[in-house]
């Protein structure tokens, strides 16, 4: 890692593995010198502290897409290569990637089936799961906790919501974890080709699964959007899919790492111990080690920032992991302190595009967490927690915990 603070550029790959195993020094280094640096493994701006985050979250002259406000020429950019036009032809279609009023229009369709009420009707059933999954290795003493109990919860939880079936899971971890290997950076044409693969394999599954609810609806969210499509305010059939494939990936890669994450910082911080996990100390969780560090935003307009001028279709990068630990908003940012007082953590994003899933991760995170303590008496690390080199995602490989087998 390197800083020229005269020229405010920061030299950093977010592959090294010192910073994989740990970002936050780095994050406060090019906080010091900042707020804001050019990243140039990143080719753009990024805001590093919790006010400039999220002042930037909610800056309405900041959006997901550019393309509705200026061409490809004017931006200089070139086109979409051909092998690549399946994928961005999809997730472009999403509303984490729009703007109003067609975010508005799709947010608000999905949202009628997605509000917190319908997520919290899902809560016996976050825990019967959750039990489910530990009878499953209570007995062995041990277990990895990412593959047996943290994968499994978001996705299942998701996959039923929506209304896919059980014995379909492991195809939709495949496909998504294949996708979003489309927003690391460096990555190669293998990925690009399995990104697209993956892309046509979901959307052709959706597309029959999406036939098959049109004849025959279920209580289920799929079904729920093919009949706000049915009203005067449609979803068309290729935004319908894309927002199926978005509420997959969302709804469980980040709940994943936020699941791995927490139970390793309760675990290292002693704290959970006795199973008396409250809501507080959830939020906590995702403030200390959030599972999405970077977001990104186009200027929208010719417009100033801390003090740096930008040009309509600028990228700049806000930096959630760093904002969560910024000492100025969190004291002692690195202590899981459940009764810390100060502004909310910006871990679930901020103003049009906040997370819409957020009610649904909190929930699976308040339900699991204190059932695996409460069950599991003793529970400790049982080796050293293994990052994933998947910047600008955070989250485990490998979580090997132990507890006593009586």
């Amino acid at each position: 890692m390197h800083i020229d603070t005269e020229r405010r550029r920061l030299f950093l790959d977010p592959s090294d593995p010192a910073f994989v195993a740990d970002p936050y020094d780095a994050y406060d280094l090019a906080r010091a010198a900042g707020p804001m640096l050019f990243w140039e493994q990143y080719g753009h701006w990024c805001l590093f502290d919790h006010a400039g985050v999220t002042a930037a979250l909610r800056d309405r002259r900041l959006g997901r897409e550019i393309l509705h406000v200026a061409t490809r020429p004017e931006l200089g950019w070139d086109e979409v290569p051909a092998h690549l036009a399946p994928f961005y032809d999809v997730d472009g279609r999403t509303m984490l990637e729009r703007e109003p009023p067609v975010h508005t229009r799709l947010r608000g369709l999905v949202n009628r089936a997605f509000v917190s009420r319908q997520v919290e009707r899902l809560r016996p059933r976050i825990a019967s799961l959750t039990h489910a999954l530990i009878d499953g290795f209570e007995r062995d003493g041990r277990t990895e906790l990412i593959a047996s109990f943290a994968t499994r919860i978001p996705v299942t939880m998701i996959a039923e919501l929506l209304g896919v079936p059980f014995g379909d899971i492991d195809r939709l971890l495949d496909w998504s974890h294949r996708m979003v290997a489309m927003y690391r950076i460096g990555r190669t044409r293998a990925d690009e080709d399995q990104a697209v693969s993956a892309t046509q394999e979901f959307v052709a599954f959706l597309q029959t699964l999406v036939e098959a609810r049109r004849i025959a609806p279920r209580d289920d969210l799929i079904s729920r959007l093919i009949e706000a499509s049915a009203d005067g305010d449609r979803l068309s059939e290729d935004e319908l899919i894309a927002s199926c494939i978005l509420l997959l990936n969302a709804g469980h890669e980040a709940t994943v790492h936020a699941i791995g994450n927490g139970v390793r910082t309760l675990l290292e911080q002693k704290l959970g111990a006795d199973g008396t996990i409250d809501d507080a100390t959830i939020e906590e969780t995702l403030r200390l080690d959030t599972p999405l560090h970077m977001f990104t935003r186009y200027a929208l307009e010719d417009l100033q920032i801390a003090g740096q001028r930008f040009r309509k279709g600028d990228r700049i990068g806000i930096m959630l992991g760093a904002a969560n630990h910024d000492p100025l908003a969190y004291p002692d940012p690195r202590r899981l302190d459940p009764k810390r007082a100060g502004p909310a953590h910006p871990s679930f994003g901020g103003g049009i595009h906040f997370c819409i899933g957020a009610p649904l991760a909190r929930l699976e995170l308040q339900v699991a967490l204190p059932i695996l303590f409460q069950r599991l008496p003793g529970l400790h690390l049982a080796g050293e927690p293994l990052f994933a080199d998947s910047y600008h995602f955070r989250g485990l490989t490998a979580l090997e915990l132990a507890w006593p087998v009586s």
